[in-house]
């Protein structure tokens, strides 16, 4: 049964998959893009980094049709960037959804999505990344955070953990929410979710759940 006109159910979705999985999704498939998303799928020339492209945007639908009832192919995102003004870059937004937050993210071989009442922001990472270099990081992360966590032995994991929420939450457009984080270690991603009130569903298929847990929202300064 499709959702009314405006309507917004409580619970928040966010999948985590690997972009194969998300390829070889019997409800999903590049023809549900619009015509804008696949002008700009067709300038993406890396076949792994468009793939990545293409199975956010399908997860997007996926979230935003459980968490409303539509099918996937009836959900219609747009993306509006907040800083120049222009359409077709930037945050997702759903037109006829206002009160429904919608995010996207996705990085070498892995893509996440999430869709939930009001703000919301999703960042994956694989657990092999490391940002870096920490010079960088002070400036865009909160210094005591990161001096934290340079002093443990393997600094790497903790800069990772500090790196998704920062992301999570800038995608979210504010700081003062939610924020929960869990390791994927089917997938070997890290991912952090901010803005939703619900405990997320981890994953897009079967298999051991990892469990989310909420973190204090780190202090503005991205």
């Amino acid at each position: 049964m499709s959702a009314g006109p405006g309507r917004v159910d409580g619970a928040a979705v966010a999948l985590v998959a690997t972009t194969a999985e998300v390829l070889a999704h019997p409800e999903l498939g590049e023809g549900l893009l619009a015509p804008w998303e696949r002008r700009r799928l067709a300038g993406i020339r890396v076949p792994g980094r468009r793939d990545d492209v293409l199975a956010a945007r399908l997860l997007l639908r996926l979230c935003a049709s459980r968490a409303t009832g539509l099918e996937p192919g009836d959900v219609e995102p747009a993306q509006r960037c907040p800083g120049c003004g222009r359409d077709g870059h930037g945050r997702p937004y759903l037109p006829d959804r206002p009160g429904l937050g919608v995010s996207f993210s996705h990085a070498d071989g892995l893509a996440a999505a999430a869709a939930g009442p009001g703000p919301v922001g999703i960042d994956v990472e694989p657990l092999t990344r490391r940002p870096g270099p920490v010079s960088v990081l002070r400036r865009l992360l909160p210094e005591y955070e990161v001096d934290a966590a340079c002093a443990e032995p393997d600094p790497g994991p903790a800069l990772l953990r500090l790196w998704v929420r920062r992301e999570a939450l800038f995608k979210a457009g504010r700081d003062d929410v939610r924020l929960t984080e869990w390791t994927d270690r089917r997938r070997a991603a890290v991912v952090a979710l901010a803005g939703a009130a619900e405990a997320p569903v981890p994953s897009l298929s079967p298999g051991p759940a990892p469990s989310p847990s909420p973190s204090p929202a780190p202090p503005s300064g991205r």
